[in-house]
């Protein structure tokens, strides 16, 4: 008896209604044999009534993806007859998502791939950090990170996350803790720059009364309030090579003692550190112990800057101005874009938000266009001196106003707005 076509992919969807995710069965020429119920649920149905293929399905594409340029790992699983893994953004009901496929290759009698079973386990929907748009792009070097985040982020090993200022660390760092088994649990996150050794000790262990002067009252330290969830630790590079001992021994022992106390804890956490430096070049200076270098960097990712990723601009500056002006009627226009582009943003995504800030009080109209775009470069160039955007407002803060009240014909009121300050406080400020 001769087994329909219809027959076998219902006996194949019945089989991948084993898998407690969306399913598909392909060949390895990627055309879709079969789907489980729960793809069904989250992507549609696939009409099988003809050839479908992945590639056209999943991604709109009209040829495989390693032909497109994308990482595929059918393709790898087919040439390996291995388990393969790999990040895609896929269209989906939702809009695009990013998907992590996992290919597991089926082989016949002599061990050749006969059959690929396709997982897809949506990023997007599981991590609200990127689902909610906090982290957004589509760029090769921001699919990389979300893959790393992905990957890191169920296990219990520390994280060190690596970034220049204003690139996202701690809402990488955040993404990380909410697609973590911690995730019903704080992050609780300490800022290092500028610690002492009193008040580093103070703030991670927590102090009795009247163990110092000052000390009024028991006070529980982050480590203790981070109990069962992520202790994320920004700018690890700044802690004082004196105080990095004490750090250490609470990572290797689990264990801390409050100032002022003889009671030992016990600390359960997930370890996240960021930095902007380069932790290895401290070390081999001597600036930076290289136990607790190893201890912390057990997972380092990098966070890439916004000059890696600048084809991502143009979602994150629609991304950004929904999130300034929530009415939605603002956009930037094609040109505005392209010189967006141009630009070195060393200040990262914080300073792209700036511009879209400013842009949003200079225009007049809610089609943003270049004039108003250049106009708000030019005033970071005019204050600072040169190409450099990161404005230092408390030592040039004067100047600062000055500039920015010339620069919209002297209406303080605009100014204020641009500065982030009411327009009351800008006329005290330059009295």
């Amino acid at each position: 008896m001769q087994i329909s076509q219809k027959q076998g992919n219902d006996d194949f969807a019945t089989m991948l209604n084993a898998y407690d995710c969306p399913a598909i069965l392909v060949t390895p020429e990627y055309q879709i044999l079969a789907s489980n119920q729960r793809y069904l649920e989250s992507y549609g149905s696939i009409d099988l009534s003809q050839a479908a293929y992945c590639f056209k399905v999943s991604h709109s594409n009209d040829v495989p993806c390693e032909q497109a340029g994308q990482a595929c790992p059918l393709f790898a699983a087919c040439a390996s007859g291995k388990k393969e893994r790999a990040l895609h953004i896929h269209h989906s009901p939702r809009g695009k998502e990013h998907i992590d496929i996992e290919i597991l290759p089926i082989l016949d009698h002599k061990g050749e791939v006969k059959y690929c079973v396709e997982l897809l386990k949506s990023v997007t929907k599981t991590n609200p950090k990127i689902g909610n748009n906090e982290m957004v792009g589509a760029s090769p070097a921001f699919n990389q990170l979300v893959e790393n985040i992905t990957r890191v982020a169920p296990t219990d090993a520390s994280v060190l996350l690596v970034g220049d200022t204003g690139s996202g660390k701690e809402i990488a760092a955040s993404a990380v803790h909410l697609a973590s088994s911690r995730k019903d649990h704080p992050m609780v996150i300490l800022e290092c720059s500028g610690l002492t050794e009193p008040l580093f000790e103070s703030e991670l262990f927590g102090h009795t009364k009247g163990a110092f002067t000052g000390a009024l009252y028991n006070k529980q330290g982050l480590v203790e309030v981070a109990h069962g969830g992520t202790l994320f630790l920004d700018e690890i590079g700044d802690v004082p090579y004196e105080l990095q001992i004490k750090l250490l021994r609470l990572i290797e022992t689990g264990t801390y003692r409050p100032v002022g106390s003889k009671e030992t804890k016990s600390a359960d956490f997930r370890l996240i550190c960021a930095t902007h430096q380069d932790i290895f070049a401290m070390v081999e200076r001597g600036e930076f112990r290289r136990d607790l270098y190893y201890r912390i960097n057990v997972f380092p990712i990098h966070i890439p800057s916004l000059k890696e990723r600048k084809q991502d601009i143009p979602l994150l500056t629609k991304t950004l101005l929904q999130r300034i002006d929530q009415s939605g009627q603002y956009s930037v226009t094609d040109c505005a874009i392209d010189l967006l582009k141009k630009h070195d943003f060393m200040g990262n995504i914080r300073e792209l938000r700036n511009i879209l800030s400013r842009a949003l009080v200079l225009s007049n109209t809610p089609r943003i266009d270049r004039h108003v775009i250049k106009t708000c470069l030019d005033i970071d160039r005019e204050i600072s001196g040169d190409n450099q955007a990161t404005i230092d407002l408390k030592s040039n803060e004067l100047k600062y106003l000055k500039k920015l009240i010339d620069s919209v014909d002297g209406d303080k009121d605009k100014a204020a707005a641009l500065a982030g300050i009411s327009t009351r406080s800008l006329y005290r400020k330059i009295q």
